[in-house]
């Protein structure tokens, strides 16, 4: 004789449906616990990570040094050059400043902003700006940028050409000195740095001055 069951075919479906949702649940548990279709990094990932740009910030770092052990060398050499009788100076520089208006422009009027202008003024100590004659060396510098090359241009004008950049206003005289800006519209949305050092050819005084190009809002 056959026994019979107590249990109703729906109960029998009802326990099917809940030990399959508890299958599918736990598939799920373990498919997420692996990592499977997420973009989790691994510890090892993220340190792989962090290794690079730390890098990074020491390569940017080093080649910052290596400009500046240049431009000492420029110094020295200039001071080596100063001629005797130019040691009595008619001024006394106390700083040179960038202008304000030190920025990117359009010059061919093409949609880009393919010069960088800097306009640089040696400031006595009365604090009016004179034609002081010099070396410049200007640097520009992407600091927000650990992840790739901080230094983007570097250039040095000798006392010859740097006297024929003067820009004489009324309101604001100043060396103004023209270079091709090595830059991207995608580089120009950050903010970028100006770093300029002017040897005075008559002491041999060193000063240097820095200036942020933000980035233009059309």
């Amino acid at each position: 004789m056959k026994h019979k069951s107590n249990e109703s075919p729906r109960t029998h479906r009802t326990y099917r449906t809940n030990r399959t949702y508890g299958i599918l649940s736990l598939v799920l548990i373990l498919v997420g616990g692996c990592g499977i279709g997420s973009e989790r990094k691994s510890p090892l990932e993220m340190k792989a990570r962090d290794l690079e740009r730390e890098k990074a910030q020491v390569a940017g770092q080093l080649e910052q040094c290596q400009v500046e052990l240049e431009q000492v060398k420029a110094q020295v050499k200039a001071r080596a050059a100063l001629p005797p009788d130019k040691q009595k100076n008619v001024y006394a520089l106390s700083a040179v400043t960038i202008s304000r208006f030190t920025s990117f422009y359009d010059k061919d009027e093409d949609g880009k902003r393919e010069k960088l202008i800097v306009y640089l003024q040696p400031v006595d100590e009365t604090g009016d700006v004179v034609k002081a004659p010099g070396v410049v060396s200007v640097q520009l510098w992407n600091l927000n940028n650990p992840d790739g090359q901080a230094l983007l241009g570097q250039w040095q004008v000798q006392p010859e050409e740097v006297r024929k950049l003067w820009f004489n206003t009324l309101t604001s005289p100043s060396y103004r000195l023209t270079f091709d800006a090595p830059v991207t519209p995608e580089i120009l949305a950050h903010p970028l740095t100006v770093k300029t050092t002017f040897i005075d050819l008559l002491t041999g005084g060193v000063f240097t001055d820095q200036h942020v190009i933000q980035p233009r809002i059309d």
